[in-house]
C-alpha cells in the first residue's frame, strides 16, 4: 500500500495484466463516486441534447443560470436566466435540427457545493438547408449541490458561424438574428 491507494493487480478479459486501483482509506471513496456519479449525470445529459430534449437540461438549471456559447453568431453571447437559455436551445434546434453528440471524455472534479465537470464532444446535424455539418468543442459545466449553474461552450465558432451566414444567404431569417441574450 502507498499512501491512501491500494494497488491490486488483476487480470483482464485478454489474459494481460492491469493494475486495479483501489481507493479505500480515509473516506476517499466518497469523492470518487460523487465523480463517477456527476460522469454519468453529464453523460444522460449530452444523451437527451441529442435526442432533442433540451427541457431535462433547464429542470436541472438554476433559475439564474450563466450561459455562454462563444462566438460573434446569432447563437454566440451570455444568458443569465433559464428561460433566455430555453430560448437559444430552441433556436439552436431550429437552426441544427437532429443535431447530435458524441461524448469523448467527461472529467469531473470538486465536491457536490462547487463541482466542475468539461466535456469533450463532437457533434453532427443536418443544418436546416439539409447539408451535413461537424463540429468539435468542449463545454465547461459548473454545479451546485446537484443543479446545474454554468455553462461555457468553446465549440469551433468559425464553422458556426459559416453556417449561420450560408443559412442566411439562404433566407433564414433566424440565422441572421440577434443573439438571443438576458
Amino acid at each position: 500500500m502507498k499512501g491512501n491507494v491500494a494497488e491490486t493487480p488483476k487480470a483482464n478479459a485478454s489474459g494481460r495484466m492491469a493494475l486495479a486501483v483501489a481507493v479505500a482509506v480515509g473516506g476517499a471513496v466518497a469523492p470518487v463516486l460523487y465523480r463517477y456519479a456527476v460522469e454519468r449525470v453529464v453523460r444522460f445529459s449530452f444523451g437527451r441534447l441529442s435526442a432533442g430534449d433540451y427541457r431535462t437540461l433547464l429542470k436541472a438549471s438554476a433559475s439564474d443560470v450563466e450561459h455562454t456559447f462563444a462566438g460573434a453568431h446569432p447563437l454566440g453571447g451570455t444568458r443569465h436566466s433559464r428561460e433566455a437559455m430555453g430560448r437559444w436551445f430552441a433556436r439552436l434546434y431550429r437552426l441544427f435540427p437532429g443535431l447530435d453528440f458524441e461524448v469523448k471524455r467527461v472529467l469531473v472534479r470538486g465536491w457536490p457545493w462547487r463541482t466542475v465537470a468539461m466535456v469533450e464532444w463532437v457533434d453532427r446535424a443536418r443544418p436546416a438547408d439539409g447539408l451535413p455539418y461537424e463540429n468539435e468543442g468542449t463545454h465547461v459545466l459548473r454545479f451546485a449541490w446537484g443543479r446545474l449553474v454554468g455553462i461555457h461552450a468553446y465549440p469551433d465558432t468559425q464553422r458556426v458561424a459559416e453556417v449561420c451566414d450560408r443559412l442566411a444567404k439562404q433566407g433564414i431569417e433566424e440565422a441572421s438574428a440577434p443573439p438571443i441574450l438576458a
